[in-house]
């Protein structure tokens, strides 16, 4: 198995066990979820120097999902890598839970950041990214907005902050599935272009395929070696991607999901 086939592997894996998670609980952001899992993969499979065994290691790099209703697939992805048993995604979001609904650096563990506030999520990996460089750390902060995110003004500030000083160890993300909780993104507050905004914020820019395994691991590696400007890699996703009942659909964003629809759905990703 080369690494293509492995990371492909590895996504199919953490969208099953998205899926499942949340057809537990019954009704859940699956949608966006779903759309950022190719990105998960390659940061926890590949591209994150991280140590499950150590989630609060000094040195690690660290992951802020600032869209924190995609909590779901986090999750999948922490518990695959073995920072919590597999049987706590079955709890998702019911009472006195580690993994509720919206993620909480305080409950969960292997969450760097409480998220689900749009934006704030964002500032707070701009602040988390200010904080390494002054101490002249060698890691790196990621971090994941949404396009309908995006509407906010909060993540402009923070970006143009961030491409001030010049955060070069500061890698982001956009999931750009064209959808938000209302309708499409374009409709009710259209943010393209979103590379040439990014641009004039003095980011490096790089626009490619969310769903292509290979190509994130690429933007991630020129991210990397970029230096003097904060990265953003745009990805063009599609909201509920590898679940027949959602992909591409507006009503995905928060929905009942049973367990026949689960277990449907998963019989595409074997």
């Amino acid at each position: 198995m080369d690494l293509r086939q492995s990371l492909e592997f590895n996504a199919k894996e953490i969208r099953k066990y998205t899926i499942h998670t949340i057809a537990t609980l019954g009704v859940g952001h699956i949608g966006g979820s779903l759309s950022i899992v190719d990105a998960l993969t390659v940061l926890y499979y590949d591209q994150m120097n991280i140590d499950p065994k150590n989630p609060k290691w000094p040195m690690r790099d660290r992951f802020v999902l600032s869209k924190g209703h995609g909590g779901p697939a986090v999750y999948a992805t922490l518990a695959l890598k073995g920072y919590f048993p597999m049987e706590l995604l079955d709890t998702l979001n019911i009472s006195n839970t580690n993994l509720p609904s919206h993620m909480d650096m305080n409950k969960t563990v292997g969450v760097d950041m409480t998220t689900g506030s749009l934006a704030q999520g964002f500032s707070a990996a701009v602040g988390m990214a200010i904080a390494a460089q002054m101490d002249h750390a060698p890691y790196k902060i990621y971090t994941l907005i949404g396009d309908g995110e995006s509407q906010e003004g909060q993540i402009w500030e923070a970006a143009m902050l961030a491409g001030s000083r010049k955060l070069d160890h500061l890698i982001a993300f956009t999931d750009y599935n064209k959808m938000q909780i209302d309708g499409e993104t374009a409709l009710i507050n259209d943010v393209s272009p979103l590379d040439k905004k990014w641009d004039a914020f003095n980011w490096h820019v790089q626009v490619i395929d969310g769903h292509d395994v290979m190509a994130i691991r690429e933007a991630i590696l020129k991210a990397k070696a970029y230096q003097g400007k904060p990265s953003m890699i745009i990805m063009h996703t599609i909201k509920g991607k590898g679940a027949s009942f959602c992909e591409g659909k507006v009503g995905s964003h928060n929905m009942p999901v049973t367990k026949d629809m689960a277990i449907e759905a998963m019989k595409g990703l074997v």
